[in-house]
């Protein structure tokens, strides 16, 4: 019978500028945005439970975005301050940042824009493929630098997977690891992390990037390109939605997979719980289950700390 184990999942954090701050994301219960002092606090708390892992998103402050992502790459930026906490004072936990430009631009695309005669579907921009990449690449840069085990570039920019191998490589960081947010499509379900992260698109969507729901064919030849670039894990997003993707990719590539149960689907099980439809404990176990049976490796879910306290992992 299959089962669930802590050590396949990976929770995510949202980590803010400031000390002692626990902001509660109204739309995600049970999920705040965090300061590094109460991230700490949490990922010693998810260790105890028997996760090996955890993934960062940075909450860029407004006054710090621009249209370069500058804060992406800072030194000084919350991502690599976090990273650079969590790796000195916990042992045995592995951090994965996210590596994208959306929270860090103040457009909220993930790529850098220019403009376009052809309208497209981002008005009248379009992503900039070299700028992008090089900026890719500097985040990724910085948070090796600070002490990441993996990056996962979520920008789903061509190429983006080699320009960071060859940048981490290049500069002596060739042990850390990429996990390519390979098949990401352009879902409904992200409206909670947008919340979370402050990442809306402040015009027009994401659909010229990422990938279209209905499509079957281009999300293996992306996860096929990224493992081809070096990406050392793929991964599928969003996970329910998406269990024949899932399925099909373990079965063609035989290749480490990870599947992201993302913002919308957790909050669909925790506001249905809240209104009395189903058991969470049980509901939660059920979708998770079902995604590991789909053939996922590692799965990225906001349920991590809360199936393990629950004792339904072993």
């Amino acid at each position: 019978m299959l089962k669930l184990d802590a050590r396949d999942f990976i929770m995510p954090y949202f980590v803010i500028e400031g000390v002692n701050k626990r902001e509660p994301v109204v739309s995600m219960p049970g999920i705040a945005r965090l300061s590094i002092d109460n991230l700490l606090k949490d990922v010693s708390r998810s260790q105890g439970l028997g996760l090996k892992a955890v993934l960062l998103f940075g909450v860029c402050p407004e006054v710090r975005k621009d249209e370069k992502a500058g804060y992406g790459y800072s030194a000084q930026g919350i991502v690599q301050k976090a990273t650079a906490e969590i790796k000195q004072k916990l042992k045995d936990i592995t951090v994965i940042t996210d590596v994208c430009l959306c929270a860090y631009i103040r457009h909220g695309h993930c790529g850098i824009l220019k403009k376009s005669k052809l309208q497209g579907k981002i008005q009248n921009f379009c992503i900039d493929s070299e700028k992008t990449l090089e900026t890719l690449a500097k985040i990724a840069l910085s948070h090796a630098e600070a002490g990441a085990d993996w990056v996962a570039p979520s920008a789903m920019a061509k190429g983006q997977v080699l320009a960071i191998r060859k940048s981490l490589d290049a500069h002596g960081f060739k042990k850390v690891k990429i996990l390519g947010y390979s098949a990401k499509f352009a879902s409904n379900f992200y409206g909670p992390f947008r919340e979370a992260a402050d990442s809306a698109p402040q015009f027009g969507d994401r659909s010229a990037y990422q990938l279209d729901y209905a499509d079957k064919k281009a999300p293996l030849k992306e996860i096929a390109q990224d493992i081809k670039e070096g990406a050392d894990m793929v991964m599928v997003k969003p996970a329910l939605s998406y269990l024949d993707v899932i399925r099909d990719a373990k079965a063609r590539f035989s290749y480490p997979l990870a599947a992201y149960n993302t913002s919308g689907e957790y909050t669909i099980v925790k506001l249905g719980a809240r209104q009395g439809l189903w058991d969470e404990k049980r509901m939660a176990a059920e979708v998770i289950t079902s995604i590991k049976r789909a053939g996922a490796d590692f799965i990225i879910t906001y349920h991590a700390n809360d199936l393990a306290r629950w004792r339904i992992v072993k």
